[in-house]
């Protein structure tokens, strides 16, 4: 990374942190405060039920408190990752950003507890005076070997579960990713000869996992900045370390490493070299895990040894060893049956759920939630991605039945299936929900032409396209106009070094472009020199025209202008007789949940016929976010009651569906609470053949699909990501003004995947 990214990088971390209010994390009410017999109940004289009750029975804690869902994330900020010992209120962004990915990923809610104490027996009683307050604690970046101290008296003494996620999150990544690696390898734990570099918190902890795996004490070779750990050594040395002594006269690295299995790096940059790799047994299995830099580069490896199997804990490499692949599951299903700790063999069973989630995964099976992405387990997929949505019902029903059947769960789940429903359905309350469609535009590398390439908004989301996909931006501008806004904004992306562009003014393929709108255009009315004057002045049609031609892959317009009015030169270019506007989707990313709108734009009062159009087209894209459509047909009509006006083109529009081979849930004509509110539906039309909640509503006026979707947005702060243009086989995508830089991220991310049926 230069020097220019990383300080626009630093400069946009500053900003993220800073705006629009400081910090990450917020505290918010669950229960109505809004009069007299609220407070009434919230506090005095009603709060005091629920304290003589929790006196009467401190296991109702959980079910009158939200202790039973609340982790507290401790550290004193004596071993940040990368940063060292910073002090604990340096760490306090370290600390919010991990009770961020707590809420984000599991749906626990997190206190971030930064404590200005070295001493660890002093911190640990700290903490477990805290005890009251937490559900569970996670201990983070605590230097070695206090955190041995504070997590073995905290465990100790409290009743909840402490989990120190450096050492034992790392070591349970680590046991899943070396399970698969060993079944790619053809080999056995108990066979395995293994050579780790590292000795701290998290290498003891990797290596005391891969014993309860099978792996024989007898064939670890751990090595630290003195060389081996051997018996009798006294520099640098820990009653940690000396459990791994070995009886030996080697000292060095290079000198074990020969004949090695398994090397596990968790050290420094470069400590692993070429040659050292060339010595170690067939198919070796290298875990180069010390970040930003690994011990060895995976080119490196595969340079002597093709065949290697190779992991690391960065994300530009196949098999991220990531934490976050394990501690939000394994506090949820902690927390889901009330464990009073995190015991071996709940972390056994979080290893295995990991391991055989990327064994089970193949292609097909990951389709719905990562299109065009090729998951097949093998030596370059050996645990799962970790934004795979399935991770938080695999792993924490996992976990919770190993609880319950080690007998540590005080609130055991009778029905583990219907937990793990429950669970994949929640993972979807967030923004995690565009994740997929980042993998696949990941997978895809399309082309994305921008027409309003001078907007600052584009600039931002083209920088973000190239940092989080392998999309290709192309921005129409003036390279002058791009070159100085980029400086402008502080951005290290130059027209023509990071980014194609074409210039209206002066491309030297305009004559291709003019003749071609002129060939497509000519027989309804548009003459040469209107054509020519087109190709210098409208930017949507000269991306359309780019589309057209195949120099790209798809466009996205709108960020200012009238939405028809970029229609109708995308509807004149790239229309065709299988390529029409089917209407626009929007998806809300509320807090409860994602809605699909429909249609916002297209379609002012549509026919029977575009309705059901409109239903099929949406029912497809809700698919592409691992989502099973259920179509709610919405109208101020309800199942027959009006006779005209839109229920009867809804029902109309019904029964066209039901002539159809349709393959998705839909039903109608209905009131908006009806479709969100399965209970009442239940009342008013008890032969409803619509399970649950509708996610997607599909209204029959533009009018009230616009009004619905823009009072989410501003009212329920909802986040909107479309509007998706349905119907033109993903070449195009018409966005509205008020699109933040980061909705035009999320649009190239759905215009980043190859459709062929998505409509």
């Amino acid at each position: 990374m230069s020097d220019s990214q990383k300080q626009t990088l630093r400069q946009a971390a500053l900003l993220y942190h800073e705006t629009p209010k400081p910090g990450k994390l917020e505290v918010r009410a669950t229960k109505p405060l809004a009069n007299g017999r609220d407070l009434s109940l919230a506090y005095s004289p009603g709060v005091a039920e629920a304290c003589l009750e929790i006196k009467a029975d401190p296991a109702d804690a959980s079910r009158y408190t939200a202790r039973g869902n609340l982790v507290g994330v401790v550290s004193n900020g004596s071993a940040v990752l990368g940063l060292g010992n910073i002090g604990a209120l340096a760490s306090k962004p370290v600390m919010e950003g991990k009770a961020v990915l707590f809420k984000k990923f599991a749906n626990i809610d997190c206190f971030d507890i930064e404590v200005d104490e070295k001493d660890p027996e002093k911190l640990a009683e700290i903490v477990c005076a805290l005890g009251p307050t937490f559900g569970a604690i996670n201990l983070e970046d605590i230097k070695a070997p206090d955190c041995f101290i504070v997590e073995k008296i905290c465990r100790e003494r409290m009743n909840i579960p402490v989990f120190h996620d450096d050492q034992h999150g790392t070591a349970i990544v680590v046991g899943a990713a070396a399970t698969n690696a060993l079944q790619v390898a053809g080999k056995r734990f108990e066979d395995i000869k293994i050579v780790s570099t590292g000795g701290g918190a998290a290498g003891i902890a990797c290596l005391n996992m891969l014993l309860k795996l099978g792996v024989k004490r007898e064939n670890v070779w751990l090595c630290d900045i003195d060389g081996l750990v051997y018996e009798g050594r006294t520099s640098e040395m820990t009653p940690q370390k000396a459990e791994y002594a070995q009886a030996s006269d080697k000292r060095t690295l290079d000198e074990v490493i020969e004949g090695a299995d398994m090397f596990l790096g968790l050290s420094g940059p470069g400590v692993l070299k070429p040659e050292m790799v060339a010595k170690m047994a067939d198919r070796p299995i290298v875990f180069a895990l010390a970040n930003p830099t690994p011990e060895i580069m995976p080119d490196e490896a595969r340079s002597v040894a093709p065949e290697a199997i190779i992991a690391t804990g960065r994300s530009d490499f196949p098999n991220q060893v990531n934490n976050v692949l394990c501690f939000p599951f394994i506090f949820r299903g902690a927390l889901d049956v009330g464990a009073t700790e995190i015991n071996d063999e709940m972390c056994v069973a979080c290893v295995q759920g990991i391991a055989e989630l990327a064994r089970a995964t193949t292609s097909a099976e990951a389709a719905a939630a990562y299109k065009g992405e090729q998951l097949t387990f093998g030596a370059d997929y050996l645990i799962p991605k970790p934004f795979d949505p399935r991770l938080v019902g695999v792993v924490s029903a996992a976990v919770a039945k190993a609880a319950m059947d080690s007998g540590v769960a005080t609130r055991p789940i009778d029905d583990l299936e219907a937990y793990k429903h429950k669970l994949d359905q929640s993972v979807f309350k967030s923004a995690l929900l565009m994740r997929p469609l980042f993998e696949s535009a990941r997978a895809a590398a399309r082309r994305i032409i921008f027409a309003e390439g001078e907007d600052e908004r584009v600039l931002r989301a083209a920088q973000a396209i190239l940092e989080e996909t392998t999309e290709t931006p192309i921005l129409i501008g003036r390279p002058e106009v791009l070159e100085a806004r980029c400086e402008r904004a502080g951005l290290n992306i130059r027209p023509g070094v990071d980014f194609q562009f074409v210039n209206p003014e002066n491309d030297p393929r305009y004559f291709d472009f003019w003749t071609s709108y002129h060939e497509l255009m000519e027989r309804k009315g548009v003459t040469p020199d209107l054509a020519k004057a087109i190709m210098r002045t409208n930017t949507t049609a000269i991306a359309a025209v780019a589309v057209h031609r195949g120099e790209a892959d798809s466009m996205i317009c709108g960020t200012f202008g009238e939405y028809r009015w970029h229609l109708n030169y995308i509807q004149q270019i790239l229309g065709t007789p299988d390529l029409s506007p089917h209407g626009a989707l929007s998806l809300m990313i509320l807090e409860d949940g994602p809605l699909f709108i429909a249609d916002t734009q297209v379609h002012e009062l549509p026919t029977p016929e575009q309705l059901a159009r409109i239903a099929e087209g949406a029912a497809r894209h809700v698919r592409r976010f691992g989502l099973e459509p259920n179509v709610a047909l919405c109208s101020q009509s309800q199942f027959g009651n009006h006779a005209e006006g839109s229920g009867k083109r809804l029902r109309e529009a019904l029964e066209i569906l039901d002539s159809r081979d349709t393959d998705f849930c839909y039903e109608g004509e209905m009131n908006v609470d009806v479709a969100l509110d399965p209970g009442l539906r239940q009342k008013l039309f008890p032969r409803s053949r619509m399970p649950g909640v509708a996610n997607t509503l599909v209204f029959a006026h533009a009018d009230a699909a616009s009004g619905v979707r823009n009072i989410l947005k501003m009212r329920a702060d909802g986040l909107e990501v479309g509007p998706i243009l349905m119907g033109m086989g993903n070449k195009a995508h018409i966005v509205s003004p008020s699109i933040t830089a980061r909705g035009l991220l999320n649009m190239a991310a759905i215009a980043g995947t190859p459709v062929a049926h998505y409509g």
